[in-house]
């Protein structure tokens, strides 16, 4: 009853809806089509909109989301639909409609923007109101229509803002505490040793004991600081970092935003023990996430981590690749349920299988197990499946292949269809890794980067992104580049293919000359003149891993001309560094790498090829491989080689005292 209702409600929206066609009608993103017939006047992000609210002396309402953003939706069918809400938009402002998927660098300049006035971070949607030039004047995420979660409502904001806007003195007064109120600045003192002590002290203030991770909630699965203590473990053998690092996967291994039945992890949870998701899945947490777990199984063999990397590539195979390419997210929404086509309600269960013939003892046990409750955690009488206990039933994998049998009967959620580069290359240099521990791997991953770049890299041009099946328009940004030539490098490292290194070269010369101006980076090379940051909160710093293929690739080519661009980018952008190292964990791992030094294994590309899992096996993390002609193995630093051996057994063990 519940559904229909839903699709009832759907129903009369979406026919409504249709009475009215806006600006959005042309555009690809499947998030403004979803806004294309909203009785708001919107205009997509550009000069026509911004020029319009000037020559009309209008303000500007920025709504910044995505198309599987679960409050964007709420947001929708409670203001964007509404003919009030919709008449005080069109009279008095310039509504403009950003997919944040789309303008990355533009969602970027207002987060920052948003963090820097209130202390914390932003989200999606996000809400900034401009004057007729562009200052901003308020800012918030998730607005109401009416009065509620601590918020005044859409409806008397908007009256109250355009009433303020005939105010000249109070209305200066608001722009002005949004102004920009921090400024850049470079470190304050010299990078020292004691920086792993920093960063674990940091961390730990951040650590959740109880359930790991490292907030409260939402708590987000932040990779980037995992990998960052596994490889300080892997340096200085610290159990601190280890046990932070391996207590947090294997309780989200376990939990509720890891997909116990179809495999793959949810953007994030809303409580602290990793039990009730926010069921969106995302392409970039899951690449993160695989590279990570691949790292933990090869330090401890449990094979857990071994099967969350297996379903995790399946499940990005099974619903989120298409023609050669990986699209972006799947919603948080099934038939109008927020998680619908993954929760379970126990009764129901519970007397399908008695129906099967189980026994009670046999129920009970796998219901236990999987954490689907009599009273449900999510939604009433529904359950979200999670691990409960260290020991499976004996029925285990036909249960769950029952739970897997009921999503067939289900709609599986709006997936968007944008194919973005540098979400692809993340997944892509995850399937690199995986082959570490799967060598079926390498091949997909092969496979998958061809397609990539005949579709993304065009006439020595990379593209940004583009809808399946239409040609890519959009010029990349930093963080297409930055996780390509990533991808690259881990794809060479593992197959020794020249034209890997060969084109991770060209795009980063392509790279420094878009984004690299008098010592900034920047996201974008427009003309909004973005500055990137090192924030690794949703997914890694594009900035920090630039800075860290720059460092790669000066000792995978033997030369020393990139690091002078990143010691210079530390100079004169990384203040952060003085501050919480929590905040940054791949810009501690870039600084690492600088310290310690990267060590390279040369030989032939068979021979390396060969010796490939010999080498995986190294415990020093900063370890690479280039081909090289010679009748040895050689093992350099960026200046000068320091051992070589025939056999590489020999020559690791070398390596090991070097790195003691």
């Amino acid at each position: 009853m519940k559904q229909l209702m839903v699709f009832c409600f759907l129903s009369i929206l979406l026919f409504a809806e249709q009475n009215y066609t806006n600006a959005l009608i042309t555009e690809n993103s499947p998030y403004l089509q979803q806004h294309a017939h909203n009785p708001v006047d919107w205009y997509p992000w550009g000069e026509e909109a911004f020029a319009k609210a000037k020559k009309e002396n209008k303000l500007i309402f920025l709504s910044i989301g995505y198309s599987t953003c679960h409050w964007c939706h709420v947001m929708e069918e409670e203001s964007f639909v509404d003919e009030m809400v919709a008449q005080l938009l069109n009279d008095h402002f310039v509504s403009i409609k950003v997919d944040k998927e789309e303008y990355s660098h533009i969602d970027k300049k207002y987060q920052k923007r948003y963090r820097e006035v209130y202390g914390k971070r932003g989200g999606w949607p996000l809400s900034v109101f401009l004057s007729p030039h562009k200052e901003i004047f308020h800012m918030a995420t998730y607005i109401p229509k009416e009065e509620g979660y601590g918020s005044k409502g859409l409806l008397p904001l908007l009256s109250y803002f355009i009433k303020l806007k005939e105010k000249p003195k109070d209305f200066s007064q608001a722009i002005l505490k949004y102004k920009n109120k921090k400024h850049v600045q470079g470190l304050k003192q010299t990078i020292h040793t004691k920086i792993i002590d920093k960063v674990l002290d940091d961390i730990e203030k951040q650590f959740d004991t109880q359930h790991g991770g490292f907030a409260k909630h939402p708590k987000f699965p932040e990779a980037s600081k995992v990998d960052l203590l596994l490889d300080i473990y892997k340096l200085k053998h610290n159990q601190k970092a280890f046990t932070m690092a391996a207590y947090t996967l294997r309780k989200m291994a376990k939990g509720g935003i890891y997909d116990q039945i179809g495999g793959g992890f949810f953007r994030y949870t809303t409580d602290d023990a990793w039990q009730i998701p926010h069921f969106e899945k995302m392409l970039y947490t899951n690449a993160a996430l695989i590279a990570v777990y691949v790292k933990l199984y090869e330090m401890t063999g449990d094979r857990l981590y071994q099967k969350v990397v297996e379903e995790s590539i399946a499940q990005m195979e099974k619903h989120y690749m298409q023609q050669g390419v990986y699209l972006s997210a799947s919603d948080a929404d099934s038939d109008g349920e927020e998680g619908g086509y993954f929760i379970y309600e126990y009764t129901e269960v519970k007397n399908a299988l008695k129906t099967k013939g189980w026994k009670p003892k046999e129920i009970e046990d796998v219901l236990s197990y999987m954490g689907i409750e009599e009273n449900g955690n999510i939604d009433g009488d529904f359950s979200q499946p999670h691990i409960t206990s260290a020991y499976a039933p004996k029925r285990l994998k036909a249960f769950k292949d029952y739970l897997r049998f009921l999503r067939t009967k289900r709609t599986f959620p709006f997936v968007d269809n944008k194919v973005n580069t540098a979400w692809n290359a993340m997944m892509i240099k995850a399937l690199f890794v995986a082959s570490r521990i799967k060598k079926e791997y390498l091949p997909l991953a092969e496979k998958r980067l061809n397609h990539l770049l005949a579709m993304m890299y065009q006439k020595n041009t990379l593209y940004h992104q583009t809808l399946r099946g239409k040609r890519a328009t959009q010029k990349a940004l930093l963080e297409d580049y930055a996780f390509l030539i990533d991808a690259l490098i881990e794809g060479y490292g593992r197959n020794h293919n020249s034209y890997y290194i060969h084109l991770a070269n060209k795009l980063s010369t392509q790279t420094i000359q878009h984004f690299y101006i008098k010592k900034y980076w920047y996201l974008s090379d427009d003309n909004s003149k973005v500055v990137a940051d090192f924030d690794d909160k949703y997914y890694t710093s594009a900035l920090s891993t630039m800075l860290e293929n720059l460092v790669r690739l000066d000792t995978l080519n033997e030369r020393l001309k990139y690091h002078t661009i990143v010691k210079e980018t530390l100079l004169s952008m990384g203040g952060v560094l003085d501050e919480n190292l929590a905040l940054v964990p791949k810009l501690v791992e870039v600084v690492l790498r600088l310290n310690y030094g990267d060590i390279i294994v040369h030989a032939p590309q068979k021979k390396l090829n060969k010796v490939q899992s010999a080498l995986d096996k190294v415990n020093y993390p900063f370890l690479l491989s280039a081909t090289k002609k010679s009748d040895r193995y050689l093992a350099c630093k960026t200046t000068m080689c320091f051992a070589e051996d025939k056999n590489i057994t020999k020559l690791i063990e070398k390596i090991n005292e070097v790195v003691k």
